[in-house]
């Protein structure tokens, strides 16, 4: 079985041979992957694999599912809502594939390899992905830009940047129909938007002046590389390359001037208030510069502008804004109605904020789970635990959105913080039924939670449960953990938990090696 290949590839020698997918969101159209849909069937078999999966057994998983006919929707279904249980998951997809053989034309095949390929970069299972990269090419299974951009994405995500730079140089050879000038004309404005967005622009611009004599510059590129400086507080070097734009005779469009606005809002720091007075100015004379040039501002524009009155807790400014891009006929959208309602919401006005709540639903503006988030902030920090389940109970009644997992781990912090253990498990529950999550930052909350109540038990239950899913505790997590046990002179389920780690073959690194534990290994 997959689960059980030893083959020990160290995935940086593979991104040198042929022979063994943010800020993409904004400028990159993201190569898709299949989005979450009803399924009953998906759901029962999900359910039946994280109930009743035995990570020291996998076969116990598959003899469960045999008989199911297993179709391509099912089959991706099945891996979505699975994406948080990265062993099961996998388990699964070489079951489904063992039974079947798959078909090298068919894209729905090469769909299954890219959601599970994401699932395991997700938790850094870096050579467990080369490993199906590699299967599907000895299989000739259709291999896409997207399945090395999922690769790319979460390397850089995870710091590597230098390997991630050597699998897009080194695509192209399984790219059969593309050369290696086509991939880089064809997709190295992802590769540039993932570097900008993680933070490293200084990378994507070393990269871009070596690269750019085989590049077609355009507006996009040059935009990406203006978000990226900002990103990184240096408007200095934003406009220099807003500049080099203009020397070339490319004209920048409304999406580059909110870029350099964004930079020039998002980054500044607002208090006293001289800062604010010159953080808007700078803003205006964008506007300024944008209406001289013929680029009408939209409602990006005055959105972020709006996100800036909310830093700055300005509830009476972020009104009348509000109001003077309804009056130019700009019809605010859903990040200008959150960035007004956190505002009201971080300045005590609930009231207020449920007023316009209220009027954006009648406005046909569909609120999302993170406005409901600003409510749930500020119902935290009062200690409000009857005015966040009355606003929960509603969400769910209204229907109108789904609770995400940051809704989730914002009501678990505040229940475990006051002690509301019923709660949490209630939040827990209906967080694992929605399919949500749980997510890292959920079980290290819950862990985190039950050790303050010295719930050792519990806590150890939860920190295995977190291990089996593939997910990596903090060191911090183990510590705290580790601590607790030992105070509490629980010497005994400590080796015991020990003992269930050792059977899974779990090992840590060289920074867990005090507590006795083999080197970790992903």
């Amino acid at each position: 079985m997959l689960l059980e290949m030893r083959v020990v590839l160290d995935f940086r020698r593979l991104f040198f041979t042929k022979n063994p997918v943010g800020f993409v969101r904004l400028f990159c159209s993201t190569p898709a992957l299949p989005q979450l849909e009803s399924s009953k069937d998906a759901d029962l078999i999900s359910e039946l694999l994280l109930q009743h999966h035995n990570p020291f057994h996998a076969m116990e998983s598959s003899l469960q599912l045999h008989g199911i006919s297993f179709t391509p929707f099912l089959v991706h279904q099945t891996l979505l809502r699975l994406k948080h249980s990265s062993k099961v998951a996998l388990s699964f997809f070489h079951y489904v594939y063992s039974q079947s053989h798959p078909n090298s034309t068919d894209d729905t095949c090469t769909t299954a390899f890219n959601l599970l390929i994401d699932i395991l970069c997700k938790v850094r299972q870096f050579d467990v992905a080369w490993q199906l990269i590699i299967q599907m090419d000895q299989k000739s299974i259709k291999i896409t830009f997207t399945t090395f951009y999922l690769l790319i994405r979460r390397l850089i995500s995870a710091g590597f940047t230098r390997q991630a730079i050597r699998t897009f140089t080194e695509m192209h050879v399984f790219l059969d129909e593309q050369s290696e000038d086509e991939v880089w004309k064809s997709y190295f404005c992802y590769l540039l938007d993932t570097l900008c967005k993680y933070g490293y622009v200084k990378v994507a611009t070393e990269v871009f002046n070596k690269e750019k004599w085989r590049l077609e510059l355009n507006c996009k590129v040059y935009t990406i590389l203006i978000y990226g400086w900002c990103k990184v507080k240096n408007i200095e070097m934003a406009r220099r390359f807003l500049g080099e734009m203009l020397d070339k005779g490319i004209d920048p469009n409304v999406v580059s001037y909110n870029v350099l606005l964004n930079g020039i809002c998002r980054r500044a720091s607002l208090h006293p208030d001289g800062r604010f007075d010159k953080v808007i100015r700078e803003a205006e004379k964008v506007f300024e510069e944008m209406t001289e040039r013929g680029v009408e501002p939209d409602v990006t524009s005055y959105s972020i502008l709006l996100h800036v009155y909310s830093r700055a807790h300005k509830p009476e400014l972020s009104l009348e804004k509000l109001r003077i891009m309804r009056h130019t006929g700009i019809c605010p959208n859903i990040v200008t109605y959150t960035s007004v309602i956190k505002c009201l919401c971080s300045c005590g006005m609930l009231e207020d904020a449920e007023l316009l709540l209220e009027q954006m639903v009648s406005n046909g503006v569909t609120p999302t789970s993170t406005t409901y988030n600003c409510f749930f902030k500020e119902f935290k920090g009062r200690k409000d635990v009857d005015g966040a389940l009355r606003l929960y109970k509603k969400m769910k009644q209204d229907s109108l959105c789904s609770p995400s997992v940051c809704t989730f781990n914002i009501l678990l912090g505040m229940s475990l913080k006051l002690g509301r253990i019923g709660m949490a498990r209630d939040i827990w529950d209906d967080m694992k039924d929605s399919g949500a999550g749980p997510d890292l930052d959920s079980y290290t909350l819950l862990i985190h939670g039950f050790c303050e109540k010295q719930k050792w038990k519990t806590a150890c239950e939860f920190f295995m449960e977190m291990i089996e899913k593939g997910f990596l505790p903090h060191k911090v997590t183990f510590e705290t953990l580790y601590r607790g046990l030992i105070q509490s002179n629980m010497l005994r389920t400590w080796r015991r938990l020990k003992k269930r780690l050792d059977e899974e073959s779990i090992t840590f690194g060289s920074e867990f090696e005090s507590y006795h534990l083999k080197p970790y290994r992903r």
